[in-house]
């Protein structure tokens, strides 16, 4: 009798210590880390619900966590995607250009140049800023074209281009007028010829230019001249001055 109520306080004093130690398991260690099966199914369903915040953290954990795993290229490729989705255009370009440096030869890489082109133009806010970014897109799309000319991509790099160039023009038209407005007619005569001779291909912008040109050109000659008549007379007044 004796014995069999040692045996069963042993017994019962056991189960309160694993389930003891199964409640401190839970209070102190770790949840389990997510598979990266889950993380990329985390990742899209929150694309699917465009809450882009949500994707960038899955697909960044599974890259992160998981750079072995077999979904972790989609993953590369989506977290690009989410981040230009989501406007942030800096990133969603330095991430397509990582997916092109890491997987040179995949298949997706037309469309990874030409999101990375339009991430570039993406961040173009108006002509009185440096278009930079806009002159690094159109090249992205000239190689593009070059490299995959029968990608399905590459049929709207032409029309990506010209809307490049013709930003550019633009803001070099805009730098002329500046000069223009401030009177500075030789300056702004040497900007309007830049335009002429180097953006022909937007000729909206290059024949308006090449009007200014002739005005501003016209001005720049009569300022020379009332300066040379000033220099002359300031010379002769000084010479009457000195008898």
């Amino acid at each position: 009798m004796l014995k069999s109520s040692l045996r069963s306080l042993a017994l019962a004093f056991m189960l309160v210590t694993l389930s003891g130690c199964g409640i401190i398991d839970m209070i102190y260690l770790p949840p389990p880390e997510d598979t990266a099966q889950e993380l990329f199914e985390s990742g899209n369903e929150a694309m699917s619900e465009k809450n882009y915040v949500r994707a960038v953290e899955m697909y960044t954990k599974l890259r992160d966590a998981y750079p072995f795993s077999p979904y972790t290229l989609e993953a590369e490729l989506a977290l690009a995607d989410a981040y230009y989705l989501d406007e942030e255009y800096v990133l969603a370009a330095e991430a397509y250009k990582d997916f092109e440096s890491m997987h040179p030869r995949n298949e997706a890489i037309p469309y990874v140049l030409y999101q990375t082109g339009m991430s570039l133009l993406g961040q173009f806010r108006s002509i009185d800023r440096a278009t930079t970014e806009v002159q690094e897109a159109y090249n992205v799309f000239s190689r593009l074209k070059e490299t995959y000319p029968d990608s399905p991509y590459a049929k709207d790099a032409d029309e990506k281009m010209a809307r490049c160039r013709k930003i550019m023009a633009e803001h070099e038209l805009y730098i002329a007028d500046v000069f223009w407005h401030m009177k500075q007619y030789g300056p702004a005569w040497r900007r309007y010829r830049f335009i002429m001779a180097n953006f022909g291909d937007v000729p909206e912008v290059a024949d308006h230019a090449q009007e200014k040109a002739q005005a501003a050109y016209l001005h720049y000659r009569e300022e020379e001249a009332n300066d040379r008549r000033e220099r002359r007379e300031g010379s002769w007044r000084d010479w009457f001055r000195w008898l």
